[in-house]
């Protein structure tokens, strides 16, 4: 086979990269947006689907890193592919945990809780943004991962006010032993919004490459 002819067959392969970079994207968002309405009304069969879907995207996390090991070229750096992925992946990661502790603590969603799963949304949502314009507008990558690091500070901040609201109000060791318990819940949410800060870093990092 001529160099040419093979060179031909290997540009018509389709890339995947992008478009699992994508889903899997699409998919922690689908998860985040229900653990915010969980928040909101308590309805069991949104934590069960927040579940669901981490599932779905540890399954579509698994594809991409197959494909990163068997492609011989990758359209960006594969550690920046698989630094973005994993940093997704523990967004969603961190949104199970908490759902799986709000039971297991017997923990119900308060205003901070609420306040700050809005707001993890709504940076979700950028890094979801930043990601889709990757293939196609890559120059608009910087200003969706800035505006995600922004709303990361705002979690932040909402967890800080949850905390010393929490130990300020504490009466007695009944209290405090929940008290423990809602921290832990406050705290993957926390680190659900540290990992938008990662993810926020990376796509920053494959703008300045590509662009």
């Amino acid at each position: 086979m001529s160099f040419s002819r093979f060179l031909s067959i290997f540009q018509r392969k389709k890339d995947p990269f992008f478009e699992l970079l994508v889903e899997q994207s699409e998919k922690t968002l689908q998860g985040i947006n229900a653990l915010e309405q969980f928040m909101k009304t308590s309805n069991i069969s949104l934590a069960k689907e927040v579940e669901s879907v981490e599932k779905e995207a540890d399954e579509v996390r698994r594809v991409l890193i197959q494909e990163i090991n068997q492609s011989f070229v990758t359209p960006i750096d594969r550690e920046d592919i698989f630094a973005l992925s994993r940093a997704v992946d523990d967004i969603l990661d961190y949104a199970y945990m908490t759902i799986d502790e709000m039971a297991t603590l017997e923990v119900k969603p308060n205003d901070y809780l609420t306040s700050m799963v809005i707001t993890l949304r709504e940076a979700t949502g950028e890094i979801n943004q930043a990601i889709f314009q990757l293939k196609n507008n890559p120059k608009n990558i910087l200003q969706h991962a800035s505006r995600a690091k922004k709303l990361e500070n705002q979690v932040e901040l909402i967890y800080h006010q949850a905390l010393s609201k929490l130990f300020n109000e504490a009466k007695d060791i009944t209290e405090v032993l929940y008290i423990l318990k809602l921290r832990e819940i406050y705290r993957h949410l926390s680190n659900a919004a540290d990992r938008v800060d990662v993810a926020g870093n990376a796509l920053s990092d494959i703008a300045v490459k590509i662009t």
